[in-house]
């Protein structure tokens, strides 16, 4: 399959996909895409999300740009495993590994000191990272056909809602990415739940998905 070029004065080419069992060639193909630096909207376990390669500085303006995000807001990236989250992490407290085992792959996001290799625009110019392992076997399976971690910012300009299916996306990106998997209705009514590790400290920045509650007793058990 290869892929057209596009502008994104254009509107965005929609291709259907499985979100049980995802078609290869799809993801192979978005992978293409995001491989060339460019930026695809895809469904997650939560909301749909911008997927670009985050070691790519031009990519990761290109989603800052079209969603109109603030540059001092990190960029979260979605991983597909607790040991590729690792390999971003400059340090790794051991509320992390509780977090991860407990409520990963899943709608928690975990903010931690990210390792020189993770550009300092991603973070936000903080030097922290937002990680999540997606309960999506599209997400994770992209993730596996690009062969590294993927942004996964919510697809949406700033400020407007998140959206849940590929109509909502396309109305407010659609002429902005010049891909979007179409995965049906995602049925999401939060998003995932943000919370920040230092040492033996933790906050929640966002509560979503998973309550505060159930992080404070997996981090006593």
């Amino acid at each position: 399959m290869n892929a057209p070029r596009r502008a994104y004065t254009l509107l965005a080419e929609v291709l259907k996909i499985s979100t049980e069992d995802p078609q290869a060639q799809t993801l192979q193909y978005a992978a293409g895409i995001i491989a060339r630096g460019q930026v695809v909207g895809i469904p997650t376990d939560t909301f749909y999300g911008l997927a670009a390669d985050p070691f790519n500085l031009a990519a990761v303006e290109q989603v800052y740009s079209l969603k109109g995000r603030p540059e001092q807001k990190a960029l979260p990236v979605l991983v597909s495993s607790i040991e590729q989250a690792v390999a971003l992490a400059r340090e790794v407290p051991d509320t992390f590994l509780r977090l991860a085992q407990k409520f990963w792959p899943g709608a928690l996001t975990v903010v931690i000191y990210a390792t020189e290799r993770v550009p300092l625009k991603v973070t936000g110019n903080t030097g922290r990272i937002a990680l999540r392992w997606p309960n999506s076997r599209v997400a994770t399976g992209l993730i596996e056909a690009v062969g590294i971690p993927i942004t996964g910012t919510s697809a949406n300009l700033s400020g407007m809602p998140a959206c849940s299916n590929s109509v909502q996306l396309v109305k407010q990106l659609g002429n902005r990415v010049p891909l979007i998997l179409d995965g049906g209705e995602t049925g999401a009514t939060l998003a995932s739940t943000i919370v920040d590790l230092r040492e033996d400290e933790w906050r929640i920045l966002r509560e979503g998905t998973v309550s505060e509650s159930a992080i404070r007793k997996a981090l006593n058990e």
